[in-house]
């Protein structure tokens, strides 16, 4: 039984079978990609505010037919139902063994394991776009049964998109299907408000001074008709009155207009693809009762769980990057003031040496955001698209009003010496910075810590502090506690803050 919120790193698919028990799940949002064959950038901004031109690759959204993929699809004909199976082989001797075929493989096997820990009252939200969505309810009739699709709720929305040779693309699919017939679903808690308008036509106060409603007021409305014909109508039928009176809004339908984020929205956090709250509020209202489970296995920067926090659920939360997790848990931190492993679980980040070099050997731009992550720092550039600048990662601060200073940091996983020292030296004098973190998997040696020495003194102007203008940082020191020397208390993030919620909102889990 699922009792807490989680936030997990690692593969979804993964995660689901070594962590998520059968039938926990009350709720399952996923905003998967949508093979839309475009690389995400996660965008940063300047100590001025702007954009940084500096931007990393998030995810790449785009998926090709590989001997893993081929593994996987012998994998869903040996162990699903017939029906799975039928639709995956039709699916691919119609598709062929391509691009989108590769995309519907990774959906199959991973929606088979949402499934399976979706409770019997449970219900799923697959958000997709138009290019895929025709194959992926194909897909979900034959998992979850045609029976139990619910809707296609189709999310309208402006843009400034605009083709010659097609009508504005301007809305996403969110395909939603429970596992049985028995499920949750609070049509009253995401009604559609009523208008002023109506509201000061039809509005009735009760004895205790709440307005409802007893008819629209207008000629012709049912319970106004009755009145009319008999004054006495309401002392004969009580229920029907009540039942009126409590009506505050109205039943919506299965298109919802609500706007994108736009540059300057509050919301926005600067990740790709990142979706606005209002859209998830309506999902998790309707599907969700307090206290529940909402799993979000592709969490991004955790719209989903961070509007389950906000309405008492609790969450778990599935990313494949460091980048995703480090915003995640930024977010909570500024919105609800939680802590990651204090507040909520952090399953699969490194926690000592040994895991920190598991990582560093199975994928070093991971384990790099990681590090940077450790000492609040911004991940800088993207080494996989470019020449190694000398530069993983900023932080700045204010030196003296608005005055801001760089501090340059260099994370390495493999062997070091003391030519990497004098390197960042160079590199901070060359990008006009005051302080250079030297952050390493290995102890370093003492020609390392001797060349450090050498570059001298940063003197902090506002309080005389002095600063070792190199620093060298182990990752067993920085686990134990140890951070960088920087004026922490002038540091300027380069991150943006999600907006604080209510504190009434706050929850907590028992530990």
């Amino acid at each position: 039984m699922v009792n807490e919120s989680m936030l997990f790193y690692g593969d979804n698919l993964d995660i689901l079978r070594d962590h998520i028990q059968d039938d926990s799940i009350d709720l399952i949002y996923l905003d998967p990609p949508f093979n839309s064959k475009a690389d995400y950038n996660i965008l940063y901004k300047e100590p001025d505010g702007s954009q940084s031109k500096a931007q990393i690759t998030a995810f790449g959204d785009t998926w090709h037919w590989t001997e893993e993929t081929e593994r996987t699809f012998q994998e869903i004909v040996d162990t699903s139902t017939a029906d799975i199976i039928d639709m995956m082989s039709a699916f691919r001797s119609f598709i062929r063994a391509n691009d989108m075929m590769a995309y519907l493989t990774m959906m199959c096997i991973r929606l088979i394991e949402l499934r399976r820990v979706l409770k019997n009252t449970g219900s799923i939200y697959l958000h997709c776009d138009p290019t895929a969505s025709h194959y992926l309810k194909i897909l979900m009739d034959a998992i979850f049964g045609s029976e139990n699709f619910r809707n296609e709720i189709i999310w309208c929305y402006k843009s400034r998109h605009f083709s010659k040779k097609h009508f504005g693309r301007k809305h996403d699919v969110i395909l939603f299907y429970s596992k049985t017939t028995d499920y949750v679903f609070n049509w009253q808690d995401v009604l559609r408000p009523l208008s002023a308008n109506t509201i000061a036509k039809s509005r009735y106060e009760d004895e205790i001074g709440r307005y409802r409603l007893v008819g629209r007021g207008i000629k012709g409305s049912p319970i106004q008709s009755a009145k009319d014909v008999d004054p006495k109508w309401e002392i004969s039928n009580p229920e029907l009155v009540k039942r009126d009176y409590l009506r505050e809004g109205v039943p919506i339908e299965d298109y919802w207009q609500i706007d994108i984020l736009n540059q300057v929205s509050k919301e926005r956090l600067g990740y790709p693809t990142q979706k606005p709250e209002a859209l998830l509020e309506k999902i998790i209202k309707a599907s969700s009762n307090e206290g529940d489970v909402v799993l979000d296995p592709f969490c991004g920067c955790g719209t989903a769980i961070s509007v389950a926090q906000h309405l008492n659920r609790n969450w778990i939360g599935i990313d494949v990057t460091h980048l995703a997790m480090n915003l995640i848990k930024r977010r909570m931190k500024n919105q609800y003031n939680l802590e990651a492993g204090k507040d909520y679980k952090v399953i699969g980040e490194p926690r000592d040496l040994s895991g920190a070099k598991a990582l560093a050997s199975q994928n070093r731009y991971q384990f790099q955001w990681w590090a940077l992550s450790l000492i609040d720092a911004r991940p800088y550039g993207d080494k996989k698209k470019g020449a190694d600048t000398g530069i993983d990662g900023f932080i700045h601060f204010n030196e003296n009003n608005d005055i801001v200073k760089k501090v340059i940091v260099q994370v390495k996983s493999g062997n070091t010496s003391v030519k990497d020292i004098r390197d960042l030296g160079h590199v901070v004098d060359r990008e006009k910075a005051v302080i250079g973190i030297f952050i390493t998997l290995e102890f370093p040696t003492r020609p390392m810590k001797e060349e450090s020495a050498k570059a001298g003194i940063y003197t902090f102007p506002l309080n005389n502090q002095k600063i070792p203008k190199i620093q060298i940082l182990t990752i067993e020191e920085i686990l134990n506690g140890k951070s960088p020397q920087v004026p922490v208390s002038y540091r300027e993030s380069s991150f943006k803050k999600a907006e604080t919620k209510p504190k009434e909102n706050l929850r907590l889990f028992d530990e």
